[in-house]
């Protein structure tokens, strides 16, 4: 079957759906999401949306603290223009509904909170469910638009691009290259789609499931990343994945995060003997950024052999405790743990990809038609290491920013090219009878990512980690091919390209800085390495 439409949105976050909204002021729109609506990374989201929003903060301070985060990679102009964006975008998510917490101080109008590597106070959040809320706002007029329709519980397989028509022998490289759409599994029938678009636009959100520990939901398995490599367009910066200090840990609490705002409002980390570390690594103790505590964290429990570090609340007034963290206080006595008379057990899992299918300042990607924002994308505002809360953020102003291209662009799009477009072919496969294989190859991926490009890192792990992923690939590519498509192993695909990719930007990174830290490497080098990481794949027919 096939599908037609002005633009097509693969992904339900935030971006997607703001992405989404705006286009469809004057077009028909399709949003491709491989589950629910509401399945996606933003509804994880607890701590909040940065902004300067106090007027006695600036610009000027925000810009600051997202290049001390990124470490000497962030793109400036990126980052002034999505700074000085903020109070726009957070203005337009209260005129849709979502209900900020307001402040108690008579000069503000909405209550601010502090997460780490911030000078000040410029969190907007709901309670402790800020990308809950955003994502019901934006679902909710999606659901309701006439031009919008959605197509929950189809998984898309691979971008369809002019290379997809040559002949074997021609190849296309640079930016002659299009994209006309997707092809897409109906999970429900099995069937394959064709969905054909003037502007395709990847929202495909993170790739934390690469990882064995994560507190990425099930669906964050990089595929914008791998359909969009696969295609030939530039992805950059893999090595930095973002390790969150602070999971839950516990054999119950799958994907538990434990807000950074929690260290915001004065929580202390200890060891299991009660002692405070943090000042032993930083000046900035707990306010310090991601990839900082995240070390610190790792190097204690190897240094003492312990499972966990310790997450202490408890001397804060409990009654502000239950009313400022009401989502992870419930949470957290389910688990049997009460926040506000003792310590939390914690330890650091996969959060955040910084790096991602490479963009302009507008969204494009390096394939004519084809769009990345979100987490899928390296947009330049990241660099080496996210800033707190500048994750929502980012969909927010790069939604609008590509709307704004993408509605001029569509103007000028000749239609006419996207024809002769071939259907899936699956001639020659059959149903596999060997499902196991899927799930023994992701658990070895997950294992192998986690304890050889995880945190801490050696050109001897790392080695080892390419070596054993070109093998799992061939495997995989094998199957492949033999086999009928289904959603694992779609995914099982997608998040090994991705794991293959981070390796391989990791190796050629011969330095430390932000994320990525090598013991053979321990110190920056902005001579040679104060540079992108950039990886793309020649298509040959």
């Amino acid at each position: 079957m096939e599908h037609r439409f002005d633009f097509l949105v693969i992904g339900s976050g935030v971006a997607g759906l703001l992405f989404a909204l705006k286009t469809a002021e004057h077009s028909r729109v399709a949003i491709v999401t491989k589950k629910g609506l509401t399945d996606s990374n933003t509804v994880y989201a607890q701590g909040g949306i940065a902004a300067v929003l106090d007027p006695d903060d600036t610009f000027e301070s925000h810009v600051a603290d997202t290049l001390a985060s990124g470490d000497g990679l962030c793109n400036q102009n990126v980052v002034e223009m999505v700074v000085c964006s903020a109070p726009d975008r957070i203005r337009e998510l209260a005129e849709i509904g979502v209900g900020f917490n307001q402040s108690n101080d008579g000069r503000l109008e909405l209550d601010l909170c502090r997460e780490g590597g911030h000078g000040f106070n410029r969190i907007v959040h709901v309670d402790d469910l800020t990308g809950r809320a955003v994502e019901e706002a934006l679902v909710n007029r999606a659901r309701h638009h006439e031009r919008i329709d959605i197509f929950e519980n189809h998984i898309a397989i691979d971008l369809i691009t002019r290379s997809t028509r040559l002949k074997r022998g021609q190849t296309i490289t640079g930016h002659e290259d299009q994209c006309f759409g997707t092809y897409v599994l109906k999970r429900d029938t099995g069937e394959i789609h064709t969905f054909l678009a003037g502007i395709v636009v990847l929202a495909t959100g993170g790739s934390g499931k690469v990882y064995a520990y994560t507190s990425n939901p099930d669906i964050a398995t990089g595929d914008g990343i791998a359909m969009a490599y696969r295609a030939g367009a530039a992805v950059a910066n893999l090595e930095f994945v973002q390790f969150h200090p602070t999971c839950l840990f516990h054999p119950q609490a799958k994907n538990f995060l434990i807000s950074e705002t929690i260290r915001g409002e004065g929580g202390i980390l200890r060891n299991s003997d009660g002692t405070a570390f943090m000042a032993d690594y930083t000046p900035q103790r707990e306010l310090a950024c991601r990839d900082v505590v995240a070390r610190a964290i790792d190097s204690e429990l190897k240094k003492r052999g312990d499972e966990a570090v310790f997450l202490d609340i408890s001397h804060r007034d409990p009654e502000f405790v239950r009313s400022r963290f009401p989502h992870l206080y419930a949470k957290c006595l389910e688990f049997g743990f009460d926040m506000t008379r003792q310590a939390l057990p914690v330890v650091p899992a996969a959060h955040y990809m910084c790096g991602g299918v490479s963009t302009d300042i507008h969204g494009r990607t390096s394939i004519q038609r084809l769009y990345a924002i979100g987490e899928t994308a390296c947009t330049g505002l990241h660099g080496a290491n996210r800033l707190a809360s500048n994750s929502l953020l980012e969909g927010l102003v790069y939604a609008h920013q590509a709307a704004l291209t993408a509605a001029e662009e569509i103007r000028d799009t000749d239609f006419s090219d996207i024809a002769d477009i071939p259907v899936w072919d699956d001639m020659g496969t059959m149903d596999s009878d060997e499902a196991i294989v899927i799930t023994h190859t992701w658990n070895e991926i997950r294992r192998l990512m986690w304890n050889y490009v995880g945190i801490v890192r050696s050109d001897k792990r790392l080695a080892r980690a390419r070596r054993r992923i070109e093998i799992i690939s061939d495997e995989i590519q094998e199957y492949y091919w033999n086999f009928k498509v289904t959603p694992n192993l779609i995914e099982l695909r997608n998040i090994a390209i991705v794991a293959e990719l981070i390796i391989r930007c990791a190796m050629h990174r011969k330095e430390s800085r932000g994320l990525h830290y090598n013991i053979a490497y321990p110190y920056k080098n902005d001579q040679r390495w104060r540079k992108d990481t950039v990886l793309r794949r020649p298509f040959v027919g």
